[in-house]
């Protein structure tokens, strides 16, 4: 398989965390395509510009994380990181849902603060970070009860979480909530979560 990605990207690293969890990681070449300036080369497998993008062994193209995700899950069955069925499946595709709006929203920021100071939006940035406080702020209860496996849905938050201190480390969104973080000291070091972090 290829993966076509960018190593800053938090949609990607959810991808290579799934990868790793799920014992796929040698399995996965990773194709350097990062969108920025110009998505040439992440453009010729996914119209939208964006990675990750996902090549199968036979030849099949997936794009978007969630997408992605589901496919490498599906290929090991054991110990899924998405339940296959019931209130539990939702739970885990909510709190993914929740997390991909929270990098979406810290994402706007970040590139609106790479505008020209005179062209930046302060109602755009402060709409965002008012979404992500709320969303962070919803998180402790997508990790109850504690002893729920590291599924998708903690990976995402997981991810969220590691994004938002590495582009946003400056905003107050409440991540010292006592409960989410010692969650986030506790798994933040995980392997895959270590292998994966930007630089």
């Amino acid at each position: 398989m290829k993966l076509y990605y960018s190593p800053t990207s938090p949609y990607v690293r959810k991808v290579r965390v799934v990868a790793i969890e799920k014992g796929l990681a040698e399995q996965v070449e990773l194709v350097d395509a990062s969108p920025w300036p110009l998505p040439t080369t992440v453009a010729a497998v996914n119209p939208l510009g964006k990675v990750p993008a996902l090549v199968t062994d036979d030849g099949l193209t997936l794009y978007d994380s969630p997408v992605i995700c589901e496919y490498l899950d599906a290929l090991v069955p054991a110990s899924p990181l998405i339940p296959r069925s019931g209130a539990a499946r939702w739970r885990v595709l909510r709190c993914q849902a929740l997390c991909d709006g929270v990098l979406d929203a810290a994402v706007a920021i970040v590139l609106e603060r790479r505008r020209p100071e005179a062209e930046r939006s302060a109602a755009a940035q402060a709409r965002a970070t008012d979404a992500i406080r709320r969303s962070v702020a919803a998180f402790g209860a997508e990790l109850n009860p504690a002893a729920t496996p590291f599924d998708l849905g903690q990976i995402s938050i997981a991810v969220a979480l590691g994004y938002l201190e590495f582009r946003l480390g400056d905003l107050d969104i409440g991540t010292g909530a006592p409960a989410l973080a010692d969650w986030w000291r506790a798994v933040r070091d995980r392997p895959s979560l270590a292998a994966t972090r930007p630089g």
